[in-house]
């Protein structure tokens, strides 16, 4: 059994006990958190949304938050003696999912 789940504008393939890391949601470990918007779900026969599936929900909790490594970026324009570097690091919270329903 999956799910197919829209959060913070992306798409996850999510299934019971898998471990995902979405965007910061400021909540504290052990807090519960629900995903009602769900694209599609399969459960022996496959239910796709329009946009949503009625009455299905996704069950998680919340394990951790935390920063992600750095990501570097650096744009260099050749001959021009033009060069730039930036970095960021993502915040990210990482969610347990415990049930598909």
């Amino acid at each position: 059994m999956y799910a197919i789940i829209k959060a913070s504008g992306q798409q996850f393939k999510v299934q019971e006990g898998d471990v995902i890391c979405f965007d910061k949601m400021g909540l504290e470990p052990k807090a519960e958190v629900e995903f009602t918007e769900v694209l599609a779900l399969d459960d022996g026969e496959l239910k796709i949304g329009t946009p949503y599936v009625e009455g299905a929900v996704v069950k998680g909790e919340v394990i951790n938050e935390g920063r992600d490594r750095k990501v570097v970026i650096f744009k260099k324009r050749r001959r021009k003696d033009s060069k730039l570097k930036r970095g960021f690091r993502r915040d990210f919270t990482r969610v347990r999912i415990t049930k598909i329903a």
